[in-house]
Formats: structure tokens, C-alpha cells, sequence
């Protein structure tokens, strides 16, 4: 078993939802410190971070390249695009257009 990546409290849904996906993709996971951060002050608010582990260490680079590369989106510039189908003008965080579906091209 290895540490894939540690969230600080604030980023706790995260860590629930890359343990979904990784599932999805057929990768056994597991959240260690979930519910630690009610005993922040009690013990060092570091050992209170929620940390995704993976369970068997012979898929971990393949769970590291998908981490790295979810990471990568959610880091995604956020300027301006326009639909190449209908020519609607969306914000950068949407990944297909919302008038007629077309999915945004990186």
C-alpha cells in the first residue's frame, strides 16, 4: 500500500471524489485522516489531513498519472473560449458548451 497524495481539510470532498474515480478505473483506494480534523488541536493538525492511499502498489503509476493529470485540469487557464459549433462565448472553467453540448477543444 502507498500514499498517493495528501489534502489539506479543506480539500476533503476532493479526496472523495478521486477515490470514486480511481474505483471507477478499477483501483482499489482508500482515505486515511476522513474524520480527524474534529480532533485538530488535540493532536498536530498535520496527522489531521485526509491522504488517499492505494492498495496495491503495482497499479500506483497508473493512479499517479491520472492524479497528475486530473491535478492538471482542475489547474486549467481560466480565459474565455467560443464554441467552434454554435459560436456561444463561455467561461473557462466549462468543458463543453452549455447551448449545444459541444465539448470544449484543449
Amino acid at each position: 500500500m502507498k500514499k498517493l497524495h495528501t489534502f489539506s481539510i479543506a480539500e476533503r470532498s476532493q479526496a472523495g471524489l478521486l477515490k470514486e474515480l480511481f474505483e471507477r478505473e478499477g483501483i482499489n483506494c482508500l482515505i486515511r485522516n476522513d474524520q480527524l480534523f474534529s480532533a485538530m488541536g488535540e493532536i498536530p493538525f498535520l496527522e489531521c489531513y485526509p491522504e488517499l492511499w492505494v492498495v496495491d502498489n503495482e497499479v500506483y503509476p497508473r493512479a499517479k498519472l491520472l492524479l497528475d493529470n486530473w491535478l492538471k485540469e482542475d489547474n486549467v487557464d481560466g480565459a474565455d473560449w467560443t464554441c467552434p459549433n454554435c459560436g456561444e462565448i463561455l467561461e473557462g472553467q466549462f468543458g463543453a458548451c452549455w447551448k449545444c453540448g459541444t465539448s470544449r477543444d484543449w
